[in-house]
């Protein structure tokens, strides 16, 4: 089998970085090509320091087996959207990140073929930690549909 050679997507986190700042959702969603968020379908509508807005269609592989929404779906949408934050709000020096814990509550469910939106806001952007906080509602109602927080770990180069 032959080696593919063909240049890699940059990494959303080299996307957002050369945004300088500026809305970095076109960069995120080019960067995210054959990563899980491309993989569902996750599309990026706004993503600036402190915020990110996304969402996505529901279809087959967004459901679980029992013919609802599957949890895993909504888990990913919310925890990119607060990644992607992260990314864009990184203080100055730091070279990434990692999530160090999330939680999320589930209140409803959409059926395939409706969209979902989330909206991700940092709460808390330290030196070393960030706390995002994400709401997911379906487009059709406005309805919560789940309540996600999670706390990123920021990383920096070895001295």
């Amino acid at each position: 089998m032959a080696e593919d050679k063909s240049p890699a997507a940059p990494s959303p986190l080299d996307a957002a970085r050369s945004a300088g700042g500026a809305d970095a959702s076109g960069a995120l969603t080019a960067g995210q090509k054959g990563h899980l968020p491309d993989l569902l379908g996750l599309e990026w509508l706004e993503a600036t320091p402190g915020r990110v807005r996304g969402r996505m269609t529901v279809t087959p592989r967004h459901m679980a087996p029992n013919g609802f929404l599957h949890a895993a779906s909504v888990i990913a949408l919310a925890d990119s959207a607060s990644g992607y934050g992260c990314v864009v709000s990184l203080p100055p020096g730091a070279s990434g990140f990692t999530t160090i814990e999330l939680k999320s509550n589930f209140l409803g469910t959409v059926r395939e073929g409706g969209g979902v939106a989330c909206e991700a806001t940092l709460v808390h952007g330290g030196r070393n930690t960030q706390v995002w906080d994400a709401v997911v509602t379906a487009e059709e109602t406005g309805k919560t549909i789940a309540l996600f927080r999670c706390t990123q770990m920021v990383l920096y180069p070895k001295a």
